[in-house]
């Protein structure tokens, strides 16, 4: 008896998803003023993106949480593929860490819009920890942060 052909290996999630270590690393580098546009919008989306967490993980708790991380990752993570460099999720955590520092600052009147619950750690922890792993991905880039090393 003879053995079926093999089919095509069958690839993981996260390489589907995400594709391989080699594949992002063969993508093409932007333009310069692309890249530098695109940190400036990541910064300001990563802004947005943590007033809106910060309102969602307190409105829907436990669920609000994981869907404003999960926006938080796909921020950081986009940031990464779109400009292809560390900067690029540098830029949004960035975005994302100021405006969480000014949203833990209670205000005069005594409002708060972070507390000091389960939720919200979760939620400034978590979402940290998201930046520093999207930030220390590999990238295109060879030596420094945001600037394109050689042609390969």
């Amino acid at each position: 008896m003879s053995k079926p052909a093999a089919g095509p290996a069958r690839r993981p999630l996260a390489a589907v998803v995400l594709g391989t270590r080699e594949e992002r690393l063969a993508e093409s580098q932007p333009p310069r003023i692309a890249r530098i546009v695109a940190y400036v919008l990541f910064f300001l989306l990563g802004v947005a993106v943590s007033v809106c967490g910060s309102f969602v993980q307190a409105l829907w708790p436990p669920v609000g949480v994981l869907l404003a991380l999960a926006a938080t990752a796909a921020t950081f993570y986009a940031g990464l593929r779109v400009t292809g460099t560390r900067l690029g999720a540098g830029a949004p955590a960035a975005g994302w860490f100021l405006a969480m520092l000014l949203l833990i600052v209670p205000r005069p009147e005594g409002d708060n819009v972070l507390w000091s619950n389960a939720t919200s750690l979760a939620w400034l922890f978590a979402g940290s920890v998201l930046g520093v792993i999207c930030a220390t991905l590999p990238t295109r880039t060879s030596w420094f942060p945001g600037v394109p090393g050689p042609p390969r």
